[in-house]
C-alpha cells in the first residue's frame, strides 16, 4: 500500500487554486475579494457536511422502526448535535466577513452580477431535506428563478421525497404508549393532562385551551404535525425524565435548536447584508435584506415542536403514570 501524502489526501492543489478573483480578471485587483471568496467556499464545504449529517439522520428515520433503546436514536442525536455545532461556527464565521468594510466590498461587488448567495444549491437542498416545502417558502415564485435549469430540476425533484420533518411526524405517530392497543386508558390519561393544563392557565390565556383542541385533538390543514404526533411529542416532553424518553427528548430538543441556529444565522446574515449594501438590491436581483427578513420569519421547519412548550406545566402537577406503564418506560435487562 502506498503512503498517503497530506497535500494529496486533501487535494490542496485544487482547493488552494480555486480562488479566481474577478477583480484581477478586470485588471482592477481588489484586496478583500480573496476573503470574500474563501468565506463563501468555506460555507459551501460546511453545507456539504451538514447535508452529509442530515442525510444520515434521514436514512435512520426512513426505516419502519427506529430503535429508541439502541443505537439508532443515539446516533441521530449525536449527529444533530454536530449539525448544531457547525451552524454555530457558520454564525461566528460572519464575524470574519465583517472585517470587510462596505467600501472594500464596492471595489468588486458589481463585477459579480448576477452571481448571488441566493444561488447556493446546497443550502436550498438542506432546507428542502429538513422539511421546507416549496409552498411554505418566502418568495416562492422567485426561489428557483436564479438557478440553472438542471439545479432548478434538482430542487423540484426533492418535492417528491420525504423530508426529515415528515419522517419525524411518522416516528412520533408510531409511539405506542398512548395507543389504545398498548394502553387502553391512554386517551383518558391524556384528557387528565388536558385538565391539569387548563387549570394552570391564567387570565388572558383562555385561547390556549382552544389551541389544545386544535393541536392535539382536531388537527388542522395548516399544521405539519398530526394530532397523534403532537400528543406523543408532548408526552415525551412532559415525562422526559423517564429513561426511555431521555433520548427522544434530546432528539426533539436538537431539532428545535437546529431551527434556532438557522434563524440566528439568517438574522446575523441580515445584519451583515444591511451593513454592506444598506437598502440596495442583492447582486442576484432580490430585495436584499428585505427578502432575507421575510425568509427569517417564515422558514422555520420545526416551529410546531417549539410551540409545544406552551402546553407544559410544573413537574409537581404531573399525574403519576400507572405502574405498568411506568415499568414499560424503564430499561429492563
Amino acid at each position: 500500500m502506498s503512503n498517503v501524502y497530506y497535500p494529496d489526501y486533501l487535494q490542496l492543489d485544487k482547493i488552494l487554486g480555486a480562488q479566481a478573483l474577478e477583480s484581477e480578471k478586470h485588471g482592477k485587483p481588489a484586496h478583500d475579494e480573496m476573503l470574500f471568496i474563501i468565506i463563501h467556499q468555506a460555507y459551501e464545504l460546511w453545507f456539504k457536511q451538514l447535508l452529509h449529517e442530515v442525510g444520515s439522520v434521514i436514512a435512520i428515520f426512513e426505516h419502519p422502526r427506529v430503535d429508541d433503546n439502541g443505537g439508532d436514536l443515539n446516533i441521530a442525536v449525536h449527529r444533530l448535535n454536530r449539525v448544531n455545532t457547525i451552524l454555530d461556527v457558520l454564525v461566528k464565521q460572519l464575524g470574519v466577513l465583517d472585517t470587510m468594510t462596505p467600501l472594500d466590498f464596492l471595489d468588486f461587488r458589481d463585477m459579480l452580477r448576477p452571481a448571488s448567495g441566493f444561488q447556493s444549491l446546497q443550502f436550498k437542498v438542506l432546507e428542502a431535506r429538513l422539511g421546507l416545502r416549496m409552498e411554505d417558502r418566502h418568495g416562492k415564485q422567485y426561489y428557483t428563478s436564479q438557478l440553472r435549469p438542471e439545479h432548478k430540476a434538482d430542487i423540484e425533484a426533492l418535492e417528491s421525497k420525504r423530508t426529515l420533518r415528515e419522517l419525524v411526524n411518522a416516528w412520533l405517530e408510531r409511539m405506542p404508549f398512548l395507543q389504545e392497543a398498548h394502553w387502553p386508558e391512554g386517551a383518558a390519561f391524556f384528557e387528565k393532562l388536558s385538565k391539569v393544563y387548563t387549570g394552570s392557565l391564567v387570565a388572558g390565556e383562555e385561547g390556549n385551551a382552544r389551541l389544545w383542541e386544535e393541536i392535539f385533538i382536531q388537527g388542522s390543514a395548516t399544521r405539519h404535525f398530526s394530532p397523534r404526533a403532537a400528543r406523543s411529542a408532548l408526552f415525551i416532553m412532559l415525562y422526559r425524565d423517564e429513561p426511555i424518553f431521555q433520548q427522544p427528548y434530546r432528539f426533539l430538543d436538537a431539532l428545535v435548536i437546529l431551527d434556532s441556529n438557522l434563524a440566528r444565522w439568517r438574522a446575523r446574515h441580515i445584519d451583515m447584508v444591511h451593513r454592506m449594501i444598506g437598502l440596495r438590491m442583492g447582486t442576484g436581483g432580490s430585495s436584499g435584506s428585505g427578502y432575507l427578513k421575510g425568509a427569517l420569519d417564515s422558514h422555520y421547519v420545526f416551529k410546531e415542536i417549539a410551540d409545544l412548550s406552551s402546553f407544559l406545566f410544573e413537574r409537581r402537577k404531573l399525574p403519576p403514570l400507572p405502574d405498568r406503564v411506568h415499568q414499560a418506560l424503564g430499561f429492563r435487562a
